[in-house]
């Protein structure tokens, strides 16, 4: 399960939690997040997941790969159960799987097996785009709708807006289109390019958040940087601030 309250992606400061782990930990809850999206989840994350909660910050999605190799894939979800942590998001996926409809219905078979193996545990399982599942048709559709359309109900989306539109979607176009396929938004802001260092907080560039986050009122809204050229804390208080100055619920 998923609530609506801003949440960041722990990603963003991954160099910074490396350094200092605790004074990372304190400055996403001055900043005014009480919710973080982790990642590298796995069945040895439970402790991560409690560490978390004595700042402050619940965890209700976390990105695992459980879709690649060497992942014990049933303890994952078992210890996302135990964590409270509702949703697993596997978070990338090379773009030869999505080249063609052949290898994206072997994605889609993956992860419809993966959300019988989380139903068993009570978690659900998603998956969270990058630019080439928005890239070109497949059988006339954009890869990630094409996707969407062979999943199991019980299959989330995290749509990255950002992404998405560097691939040559319309973000709020694309959220119309697949509805409450979607749960959770990453919101990042820049010039839609791929040099990930010229992404900008939110309010600072060329996507529309505002009107995408209206697009999919029912998604958590995710804050993420891939990289930022500046201070990272800064950043992400400068997309804290501009998105609950606009109604975005911290």
């Amino acid at each position: 399960m998923t609530s609506n309250h801003l949440t960041a992606q722990l990603y963003s400061v991954r160099h910074a939690l490396a350094e200092d782990r605790a004074a990372t930990l304190t400055r996403l809850a001055e900043i005014g997040f009480t919710q973080i999206e982790t990642f590298g989840f796995n069945a040895d994350s439970v402790a991560d997941i409690r560490e978390f909660a004595e700042y402050g910050l619940a965890v209700p999605s976390a990105h695992s790969n459980f879709l690649g190799k060497g992942l014990d894939v049933s303890a994952t979800f078992a210890a996302a159960a135990e964590a409270g942590v509702g949703t697993v998001i596997e978070p990338f996926l090379p773009a030869e799987h999505f080249g063609d409809a052949d290898a994206i219905k072997k994605v889609a078979d993956q992860l419809n097996a993966a959300a019988d193996l989380a139903d068993q545990h009570g978690v659900v399982t998603g998956y969270h785009n990058h630019a080439w599942e928005a890239e070109g048709l497949v059988e006339g559709v954009s890869p990630i709708e094409y996707l969407a359309s062979l999943l199991d109900p019980r299959v989330t989306l995290e749509i990255d807006t950002y992404w998405a539109q560097v691939g040559g979607q319309n973000p709020i176009d694309l959220l119309g289109r697949l509805g409450e396929r979607v749960s959770l938004l990453h919101i990042k802001d820049g010039d839609a390019s791929r040099d990930v260092k010229n992404q900008l907080p939110a309010g600072s560039g060329v996507l529309d958040v505002l009107g995408i986050i209206a697009a999919a009122p029912h998604a958590t809204p995710v804050v993420e940087f891939d990289d930022y050229a500046g201070d990272i804390f800064e950043g992400l208080q400068t997309a804290f601030t501009f998105l609950t100055k606009n109604g975005v619920q911290a």
